[in-house]
């Protein structure tokens, strides 16, 4: 598609601003965003000229630091960072093959925190206001292990179990997203029956319900909550993938959209919510494009964007798929950072979000031109 995605029912647009290769964005922290090339972390603020500086560095091991060089071995590999944070102390705690590690204000590079011994690393780190730190145990758990919630309230110095799903529970932790609207925290699991759950629970773990579970229709990994409703994308290989909304006024559940494939990453722009999907073939999953679907209203939705697989075997090179940062974004615009995709490879894309042409989500923010984008 264009980089101009018009719309009639939605009233929503997407403009260009710029594209910045060899690029993962992290993590929205206001208007700064925050990306990673490699092992090193960069941020840029969302003014009229968007410059890039590097705020820390995470040395890996020497042979990491050769595969990381190459688009190809950085995906084989899964190098660099996954996830990142950015506290209001300025603190930066991220997730890295292998470890979570943490970087304090004053200092240049990231230091390991906690070794992580079962599965690469969580795919998702939450933060609350209460300053706690959280993410869920994601490994392969072919015995249905117990599967742990781990928690800092030091900023990332240190790490204990805050809660456990017990054995034969769920297999692991795909997300865990905290919501302003209740001062709680959704906790994401799959991937089989009932392991597929949506759980509520308090920022400090004392209580946690499960809200859906028992299909995959439950198997969900992105979430995204707002005033009113909370909406979820379903991730699964075995039926047809959906957005939900849950009204928060009466508990109600109903599909809102169906998507072309398994989805993992969403996010919130103003009062715009976006879902992509990834190319996940299956039986049910045939698409072998990657897809930004977004709704002004949460009622009606359509595509947006769409970057076509590449050649490079799945098993290997990763699925296609176009991650969304997570955070609290306070300006108009969408970052999305395409992987494995023909010519949009490990590339950052900023978007400006507009109801309508001249009209953005966010009228305080400025709007861009992509002659005044530089790195």
């Amino acid at each position: 598609m264009s980089a101009h995605a018009s719309c009639v029912a939605l009233e929503l647009e997407l403009a260009l601003v710029g594209r910045f290769p060899r690029m993962r964005a992290l993590a929205w922290s206001g208007d700064w965003l925050y990306a990673s090339r490699g092992y090193a972390v960069l941020r840029a603020r969302m003014t009229r000229v968007i410059e890039w500086e590097r705020v820390g560095l995470f040395r890996p091991a020497a042979w990491r630091s050769i595969s990381s060089c190459s688009q190809l071995g950085s995906r084989c590999f899964r190098d660099g960072f996954h996830a990142l944070v950015a506290l209001p102390s300025g603190h930066l705690i991220g997730a890295v093959p292998g470890a979570i590690v943490t970087l304090s204000p004053g200092e240049a590079e990231f230091r390991v925190s906690h070794r992580v011994t079962r599965g690469l690393r969580p795919l998702h780190i939450a933060a609350a206001p209460n300053g706690q730190v959280c993410w869920g145990e994601y490994f392969d758990n072919p015995r249905r292990d117990a599967v742990h919630i781990y928690a800092s309230s030091d900023r990332g110095a240190r790490w204990e179990v805050a809660y456990t799903l017990p054995r034969g529970a769920v297999r692991h932790v795909h997300n865990i997203v905290y919501d302003e609207w209740e001062n709680c925290l959704w906790v994401l699991t799959g991937d089989q029956g009932r392991e597929c759950r949506i759980i509520r629970a308090s920022c400090d773990f004392r209580t946690a319900d499960v809200v859906l579970s028992g299909n995959q229709q439950a198997r969900c990994a992105a979430l995204v909550a707002t005033r009113d409703a909370v909406y979820f994308s379903t991730d699964s290989p075995l039926e047809q993938n959906h957005v939900y909304r849950l009204d928060r006024r009466n508990g109600e559940v109903r599909a809102v959209a169906e998507l072309s494939g398994s989805s993992i990453y969403g996010c919130l722009v103003g009062d715009a919510t976006f879902f992509s999907t990834m190319v996940e073939p299956s039986a049910i999953n045939s698409s072998c494009d990657v897809e930004l679907y977004g709704s002004r209203d949460g009622v009606d939705w359509q595509h947006l964007q769409r970057w076509k697989k590449d050649r490079w075997p799945i098993g290997l090179f990763q699925y296609g798929n176009a991650f969304l940062p997570d955070g609290q974004n306070t300006t108009a615009l969408l970052a999305t950072t395409a992987i494995a995709v023909e010519r949009s490879d490990m590339e950052t894309s900023i978007w400006q979000v507009s109801r309508r042409p001249g009209e953005s989500c966010a009228p305080s923010v400025p709007r861009f031109s992509r002659a005044n984008v530089r790195l």
